[in-house]
């Protein structure tokens, strides 16, 4: 496998003085940039000119990685030529919230052979219930398959998001790669650190992804208790305050969940997956060295089965909401990931809306609040 990362920024254009000449049927390039990009296509469409045999699948973010650091307002790019790996792509429009597990189907169906091994896929980030997405690619695969991914991103604004979809920048796609045979190798690892606080409450009604009450009291009311002065700040300061969901009280499976939105007349909170009735949640608040050090665990998870013989990229993802709870410290989990992963790994990715990776194995998850990593390699 040849690898490549690379930058772009206005001002500074490409940070290398030609694009790589990787292009061939079997390469995968991985763009991710500032949601902007959706009013000024021309560096993404120079990427896709330049690649027209290769797979070409990015999106917005809420802050672009490469390497240890996070900028904002530019493309973080990786080009990836294997030797001895199939890639094929697989894309469909999203047309509202509702035809979320349609588009799982689809993709799945447009990627399934008896040689595929992972799929790794990008969704927008507004019109969606990602829990819905994920199910549809579980049922599908029913494990046998490592899927991992994110939800795009737009900053902590939540407005619009693009997704690359056959060759264009658009607003309501789904995109996903497939890579067969024996010779890739695909690990993930997914940590979150955040500290729970307060009681275990039950979910008493819900409705997908929309919580209206806790305990038989009105979600918003209650949230809002907690938030005490930060109430003013809605939604955008409860990525702040996140709920950790458990099937039940003594469950060592916890997934987070982000607020995405708030009703004030129906006192109801709208989050990026799935609340379902009768699962048990409790708030959870920022430990920033358990943060970072949750980064480094999604690391070791993730890192070579074996000594490296050849390139290896990182993709990680993280939440917009550690970015925001970590702020000046942000480069510090990425540090963190670098440091527990082998010497030489080149790093790109993304600050999202939902991460999408098993919690330990099998099936895949839909996660908020995580540090999230996907490691190719060619054996």
């Amino acid at each position: 496998m040849k690898l490549e990362t690379f930058t772009y920024t206005k001002d500074a254009g490409w940070s290398v003085d030609a694009l790589p000449a990787l292009d061939s049927a079997n390469t995968l390039v991985l763009v991710f940039g500032a949601s902007n990009f959706l009013d000024a296509t021309a560096p993404v469409d120079e990427l896709i000119r330049h690649y027209p045999q290769s797979q070409v699948m990015g999106c917005s973010t809420a802050g672009e990685i490469f390497g240890t650091q996070v900028q904002d307002d530019s493309l973080s790019v990786a080009v990836m030529q294997f030797e001895r790996t199939r890639v094929a792509a697989a894309s469909t429009h999203v047309s509202s919230v509702k035809d979320s597990y349609q588009a799982g189907e689809l993709i799945a169906s447009q990627l399934k052979a008896p040689d595929l091994v992972a799929v790794f896929v990008l969704s927008n980030g507004t019109t969606i219930n990602g829990s819905e997405l994920v199910r549809a690619l579980n049922d599908q695969f029913g494990g046998q398959v490592v899927v991992t991914g994110g939800l795009a991103g737009d900053g902590d604004r939540f407005e619009r998001t693009w997704v690359i979809n056959d060759g264009q920048v658009t607003q309501d796609s789904v995109a996903a790669v497939g890579l067969y045979g024996e010779h890739i190798e695909v690990r993930h690892g997914s940590k979150g650190g955040w500290d729970v606080f307060g009681p275990q409450r039950l979910v008493t009604r819900s409705e997908a992804n929309v919580l209206y009450e806790l305990d038989g009291r009105p979600a918003l009311d209650l949230y809002k208790e907690y938030l005490g002065d930060l109430v003013s700040g809605l939604p955008s300061s409860a990525l702040l305050f996140p709920l950790a969901l458990s099937e039940d009280r003594l469950a060592q499976k916890t997934i987070v969940r982000t607020i995405l939105g708030v009703d004030e007349d129906a006192h109801s909170l709208t989050f990026a997956g799935d609340i379902p009735i009768g699962y048990y949640a409790q708030l959870m608040k920022a430990n920033f060295d358990r943060l970072i050090d949750g980064a480094s665990e999604a690391a070791l998870m993730a890192g070579a089965s074996t000594a490296p013989n050849g390139p290896i990229l990182s993709v990680a993802i993280s939440c917009v909401g550690r970015r925001l709870v970590l702020n000046e410290r942000t480069e510090e989990e990425l540090e963190a990931t670098l440091e527990a992963l082998p010497a030489g790994v080149h790093q790109i990715g993304f600050y999202s809306y939902g991460e999408i990776s098993p919690y330990a194995s099998g099936t895949c998850d839909l996660h908020n609040q995580t540090m999230t990593l996907t490691t190719l390699r060619e054996r």
